[in-house]
């Protein structure tokens, strides 16, 4: 199995057994896919993030922090790299924990190649997927920073469905000057109508909003 450029990405391999690390890695490099292999947990957390597409294929046995308890470390610190969990030991019990922390899949060893390059190659488009969500988010905060006080204040108003009428009346200013700043706004946004500015809206405030308990 094998994928083009615009597919590759890197494995981060965390298992303490050195033979398993090399295997991993081997297999990884023959489909055009770099790997990082680890030890320890220890020696995972203390390395740099990839800067590319990446999953973490994990180990659950390992000295020190086990597997399962730096999938949920990370999971608490919204760490958003997709992890695969491995292990030679598997039960129901702890597939059952692995997929409840967002696993995106549990491999019993020895598994075959296949299973697990499928798994991997989820697991890298759903980290090509959250980036790409990142980066969009990120642009639109960057047209919101651009926006005047004035025509951040109307913003305000216009996704909340207020004619420009009464948006003038709300502010105590001429409609014609309403309609001014609000092309400028819309411009800067970069939406061609008021559905597609309540959409990015809705985009930021879902991203700023603190998560439900």
């Amino acid at each position: 199995m094998s994928q083009d450029a615009d597919h590759a990405g890197t494995v981060l391999i965390v298992d303490d057994d050195a033979a398993i690390r090399d295997g991993l890695s081997r297999l990884f490099r023959s489909v055009g896919l770099t790997s990082e292999a680890y030890g320890s947990t220890t020696e995972f957390l203390r390395a740099p993030p990839p800067k590319t597409a990446a999953c973490i294929l994990l180990d659950v046995r390992l000295p020190g922090l086990s597997g399962l308890d730096l999938q949920a470390q990370l999971a608490r610190q919204a760490n958003p790299l997709p992890v695969i969990v491995m292990t030679g030991h598997g039960d129901i019990p702890m597939s059952v924990r692995a997929m409840k922390t967002g696993a995106v899949d549990f491999l019993t060893k020895p598994f075959r190649e296949q299973d697990l390059l499928e798994a991997v190659w989820t697991a890298l488009e759903r980290d090509r997927q959250r980036a790409a969500l990142t980066e969009g988010l990120a642009d639109l905060r960057a047209r919101v920073q651009t926006l005047t006080p004035r025509e951040a204040e109307i913003m305000g108003h216009v996704i909340k469905g207020r004619l420009n009428k009464q948006i003038a009346s709300d502010l105590g200013i001429a409609e014609i000057t309403v309609k001014i700043h609000r092309g400028h706004m819309m411009q800067k946004m970069g939406a061609r109508t008021v559905v597609e500015l309540l959409r990015m809206a809705d985009r930021v405030g879902e991203a700023e909003s603190p998560p439900s308990a």
